[in-house]
Formats: structure tokens, C-alpha cells, sequence
């Protein structure tokens, strides 16, 4: 999941998307230092293949992402705060 340089040190978290009150999965976003410069971004390497709610905060979801067994999928992190649901 890649992120702006605000996001540095913070957790993201995800969950399977039928699930919004379940279990969720948390990474804290690192620096990157790749080829062309620096990008921020959390890994999330043990996700099995489904759909995934990517959470803002507790209550709002800032986005959902498909999970692919075994291939590197990308989410862009929101540049501002999604509108509340319910």
C-alpha cells in the first residue's frame, strides 16, 4: 500500500471486506528507498485471496483492494479523509 510521507511510522489496517467488525490485519507504514528517490508504504505479505476493506480509522473505510494469491497488488492511499458511512 503506498502512502504519502505523512503516513510515516502510522499503522493501516485492513480486513476481509464481508467483515467489517471482524479481526483486521495492521502494518505501520516504512521508508522505502528504491531506484528512483524514496516512497512510503506498508506490506501486507500474508493476505490470503479475497477482498479487503483498507480502514481509515475505526469506523471509516478509506478504500477496498482484491487480493490475489501470490501477486503483488497495489492500493494508493487516499490524499484526503473519506466521507463517514452510516
Amino acid at each position: 500500500m503506498r502512502t504519502g510521507r505523512d503516513r510515516y511510522g502510522r499503522e493501516i489496517e485492513i480486513s476481509r471486506a464481508d467483515r467489517a467488525g471482524g479481526a483486521r490485519t495492521h502494518s505501520a507504514v516504512r521508508e522505502r528507498v528504491v531506484r528512483d528517490g524514496v516512497l512510503h508504504s506498508a506490506g501486507y505479505p500474508d493476505l490470503p485471496a479475497r477482498l479487503c476493506t483498507v480502514w481509515w480509522d475505526e469506523r471509516t473505510p478509506a478504500g477496498a483492494v482484491r487480493v490475489a494469491g501470490g501477486a503483488v497488488v497495489e492500493f494508493v492511499w487516499p490524499t484526503s479523509a473519506p466521507a463517514r458511512v452510516g
